[in-house]
């Protein structure tokens, strides 16, 4: 049967997978158990396959977490990944790279955030902008970037905040939807009880498509200046790198005024927890 974009995704993968290893259906039925009809049916797409059989079929198959999450997400479940610790010593290479991109990025201030807006490393601009709108005290506890934002308010230098806080809201309202997790309800409730959410985020999100960028406008030097935020992911390969752990963010911040001198950001004396160079 030839693929097409009406196909069920799974079967295209069930049956790429089954040529990979040279089964037939009948003995992949017979690894797994099962009818040599059931596996048909499977690479039809006139069955859906439980999470269960997916499971049994990876484990058939040798398969790894990648393309294990590729077959959850071709049959309509979300990816399965156990969370990695970014401190962990077999990362080490990953931190390195981090710190020298981070590095490599100044003046322009530079954070590095987990897939929860935790904060795991900052660049030495990024301690010199915050340093213009925190406390000492605030800047040195500054962890998660959701937390800062929410907290905040219409004085965290944010444009248009009811609407990014609605889109932020929304997306965490989808993944707590589609992953059924206790741990995502609770962080969309406690951010969800900050005062500066506005109630139709619901309403406003709907209308709203996310994006990687949005103007920041801050009191900089006695003036008002506009930023633009970027966010670049660092991911796997392949189709779902957006569900490959560990999930990474690299968020700058770049002048809208090309004439916006930044050098003045970068101080060697500054000392913050998460600055490793």
């Amino acid at each position: 049967m030839p693929d097409s974009l009406e196909e069920f995704a799974f079967a295209r993968f069930l049956r790429f997978w089954r040529a990979v290893h040279g089964l037939s259906q009948e003995e992949l039925a017979f690894r797994l158990q099962c009818s040599p009809r059931h596996i048909s049916r499977l690479e039809n797409g006139s069955s859906r396959p439980s999470e269960a059989i997916i499971s049994e079929i990876a484990l058939a198959l040798n398969l790894g977490k990648r393309d294990l999450n590729h077959l959850r997400i071709s049959a309509g479940y979300a990816a399965s990944e156990e969370i990695i610790d970014f401190n962990a010593p077999e990362l080490k290479w990953l931190r390195k790279a981090m710190i020298l991109t981070l590095r490599a990025l100044d003046p322009y201030p530079t954070s590095l955030m987990d897939t929860s807006a935790n904060i795991l490393m900052v660049n030495r601009g990024w301690l010199g902008f915050y340093s213009k709108l925190l406390s000492s005290d605030e800047l040195q506890k500054t962890g998660n970037f959701y937390d800062y934002l929410f907290s905040r308010g219409v004085s965290g230098g944010v444009s248009n905040l009811e609407n990014t806080l609605s889109v932020i809201l929304m997306s965490l309202q989808q993944v707590a939807l589609f992953n059924n997790k206790d741990s995502d309800r609770a962080t969309l409730a406690r951010l969800n009880a900050a005062p500066s959410v506005p109630a139709d985020w619901r309403q406003r999100a709907a209308g709203l498509e996310p994006m990687a960028s949005y103007r920041v406008q801050v009191d900089f030097d006695d003036d008002l200046a506009t930023f633009f935020s970027v966010s670049t992911t660092v991911g796997a390969l392949g189709p779902t790198a957006y569900a490959s752990e560990p999930r990474l963010t690299i968020c700058t911040l770049y002048p809208e005024d090309d004439a916006l001198d930044l050098s003045g950001l970068v101080d060697d004396k500054k000392k913050h927890p998460l600055l490793f160079y």
